[in-house]
């Protein structure tokens, strides 16, 4: 997940900012505009002075008096706040084909608010590459992350999986974790990056270490409907095939009658169950395919707890059931994005 640090979150001089952030190798420059054009007087001498990718967002009920400037000093990234608009904002032909520094196109978002649901980028999904979702209340640094954007995520996964997740506010090391792991292309840190003791400390934090733990596994995990799920009447051998492959999340969990955990059947264990049993496939059962002993979590573990959990086994966890206190699987949580990394 790529770090986008918010350069007007210190009130340190902007040379020495950008500086010591490129010294620390960030990934972007998230720099807001709050209707304030004299910001690409900043973004013209952040050009001078370095060569990291800049991530724009503007605040406007009047965005086409920008067009000129980003056509004149254009950047890597831009974002439009949806609930400044008046509606939904076609972006012109020549500024999709307009090339930054680093030679991509320059690519478009959609910010919106934590009050504001995902629905509103249906209408302009041909237009912008990626949404960003704001956490916290806008223009106020340093603000708790909303949980409920764990959710939004998924749902906007789910209905535009093409499209990239930026995530702004409240982002720390713990909820950087949780927004690896769900895909997020990249989140926009200021208060944590510039308030602690170093901002080597604080990437450090951002990109591979967890420390806290606020959050819950029940606060992000895939919900039951997320999820491939086998009751006993849909058990069979092809039934089983033919759930993991519709679900292509390679796993599909086996539940009672009343939906406690039993089971999970991976990929490996039907692999497994066929070299076993390679003279006589017609007569394989679920017991035979089946893992009876998966290694699971609690949805009321930390994050904290996931992370130990996690390393306590010697072999790779890639997906995980989640139960409730009465063995009830309510979820699960997958580890695919965090496999892919940065890509």
């Amino acid at each position: 997940m790529k770090i986008s640090a918010s350069i007007y979150s210190t009130a340190d001089p902007l040379d020495s900012v950008i500086q010591t952030l490129d010294a620390h190798r960030i990934d972007l420059f998230h720099v807001d505009c709050n209707d304030e054009v004299r910001v690409f007087d900043d973004i013209r001498r952040i050009r001078q002075i370095s060569s990291t990718p800049v991530d724009l967002h503007i605040i406007t009920s009047d965005p086409e008096k920008y067009f000129p400037l980003l056509e004149a000093t254009p950047v890597e990234f831009v974002t439009f706040q949806h609930e400044n608009l008046a509606g939904p904002l076609h972006i012109p032909a020549s500024l999709r084909e307009i090339k930054p520094p680093h030679g991509s196109h320059t690519r478009f978002g959609l910010a919106i608010t934590a009050a504001s649901e995902i629905d509103v980028f249906d209408a302009v999904k041909d237009d912008y590459d990626f949404i960003l979702m704001m956490a916290t209340i806008p223009g106020k640094s340093g603000g708790a992350f909303n949980k409920d954007i764990f959710r939004k995520i998924r749902a906007f996964r789910r209905r535009h999986p093409a499209k990239r997740i930026h995530v702004d506010g409240g982002v720390n090391g713990e909820v950087s974790f949780i927004l690896r792991n769900m895909g997020v292309y990249a989140s926009v840190s200021g208060s944590f990056l510039f308030k602690g003791p170093s901002v080597g400390m604080a990437l450090l934090s951002l990109k591979t270490l967890e420390n806290e733990s606020h959050f819950l596994v029940k606060d992000f995990m895939l919900n039951t409907d997320e999820i491939p799920l086998s009751p006993p009447h849909s058990r069979s051998f092809r039934q089983l095939l033919q759930t993991i492959e519709d679900w292509q999340m390679g796993f599909t969990i086996c539940t009672t009658a009343d939906g406690t955990l039993e089971g999970i059947v991976s990929n490996a264990d039907v692999r497994k169950a066929i070299l076993r049993n390679i003279h006589n496939l017609h007569e394989l059962s679920d017991s035979e395919l089946m893992n009876f002993n998966p290694v699971f979590v609690s949805e009321d573990a930390s994050v904290v707890e996931l992370l130990r959990l996690i390393k306590s086994k010697q072999f790779p966890v890639s997906y995980l059931p989640v139960t409730d206190a009465q063995g009830k699987v309510t979820g699960a949580l997958t580890f695919f994005n965090l496999v892919k990394g940065e890509a």
